[in-house]
């Protein structure tokens, strides 16, 4: 057995929990890929110098953490336009974009799995990956980030964590305090989040998208708490309450049947749908919708909008570069033939 193949067999099956790892740190799939391939290089030119004082895993670990920490203060946090500012109050609002923003992303479940991933490794690498979660992590700091990952998702010891960061217990556990109590903050009340039984999970799901496709904008608002929230990044407006987004889909995006086409997906652990927009005789690729559905109904949609297709009345360029690489990611074509369409069917 060469070298090569020995770094091979002991770090490959980490991979896909290393991804989810520098995602939750990120908040970017193609960044996370990115740092994962940096974290396998800097470990293979590192590899002869490996002692074993530490296993594999936390040795990657460390690597990884680290990486993650240099590019987020180069890079900055990823929001999602409700943590920049107030909801509109008028869906006539002008649908502007930040130019230059580096907005949250979603990350396909599609990535966490591999040939190699056992089942608790799977376990691992998608546990913490919840839309809701990964955007409350944006407002720590990116070491009180790795601490509440690496201690509340990983459950790593303060020891542990301490090493791979090279500080100590009473720092890390100084850290997780002020990290949960900001994060405590930032997160929606968990008995809100509470998700109907399977069944009931499904047939919203599905209603939802036939409502979507039908442009059917009555029976899209039914399905809808009060409180409901609208996102679209990168457009920097956004909307709260049933009312307001039932009128922003009605007047910007429900206009004509068959006009979307959604298809069921799976995105940081929980169902969503990869949206084509027609164009004559083809639907192209235009977002990934993500719907949180809670047993009174759904709580929130972030529309994560594809480059260089157009939304609604105000034929608005889009130039987020990353919708591609997930629709790649999931699988997905970025077009395909009208006369291709099928019914919808949410998978369990």
């Amino acid at each position: 057995m060469t070298v090569g193949d020995d770094f091979t067999n002991l770090t490959d099956q980490f991979r896909g929990e290393l991804l989810a790892h520098c995602y939750r740190m990120l908040g970017s799939a193609e960044d996370a890929e990115d740092l994962v391939q940096e974290t396998y290089l800097r470990a293979w030119r590192a590899y002869d110098d490996f002692e074993g004082r530490s296993s594999v895993r936390t040795w990657l670990y460390r690597i990884a953490t680290n990486a993650c920490l240099t590019a987020i203060d180069r890079r900055g946090r990823r929001p999602l336009p409700s943590g920049l500012g107030a909801p509109a109050d008028d869906v006539g609002t002008p649908l502007e974009e930040a130019p230059g923003m580096p907005w949250l992303q979603p990350i396909p479940d599609a990535l966490l799995a591999g040939q190699r991933d056992d089942p608790a490794a799977v376990t691992v690498s998608r546990a913490g990956i919840r839309l809701a979660f990964v955007a409350a992590l944006q407002y720590l700091s990116a070491g009180q980030r790795a601490v509440l990952i690496l201690r509340d998702v990983l459950d790593w010891s303060a020891a542990e964590v301490a090493d791979v960061l090279g500080t100590t217990t009473t720092a890390v556990n100084s850290s997780l305090r002020r990290a949960r109590a900001q994060l405590a903050k930032a997160l929606p009340v968990e008995d809100e989040l509470a998700e109907p039984a399977e069944r009931g999970r499904r047939a919203i799901l599905e209603q939802f998208a036939s409502a979507f496709e039908s442009a059917d904008a009555t029976a899209l608002a039914e399905l809808l708490r009060q409180d409901v929230v609208l996102e679209m990044p990168p457009v920097l407006a956004w909307f709260a309450g049933r009312a307001a987004v039932a009128a922003f889909f009605a007047s910007h995006l429900l206009d004509a049947p068959s006009r979307f086409r959604l298809v069921p997906v799976m995105a940081n652990g929980q169902q969503a749908f990869a949206v084509y927009r027609r164009d004559d005789t083809v639907y192209h690729a235009h977002a990934v919708l993500l719907p949180a559905v809670t047993a009174t109904g759904i709580a929130r949609i972030v529309i994560f909008l594809d480059p260089g297709r157009r939304c609604g009345h105000q034929q608005m360029a889009v130039e987020q570069a990353e919708a591609g690489f997930l629709f790649t990611a999931m699988g997905l074509p970025q077009d395909f033939d009208a006369a291709a369409v099928k019914p919808v069917s949410v998978r369990a």
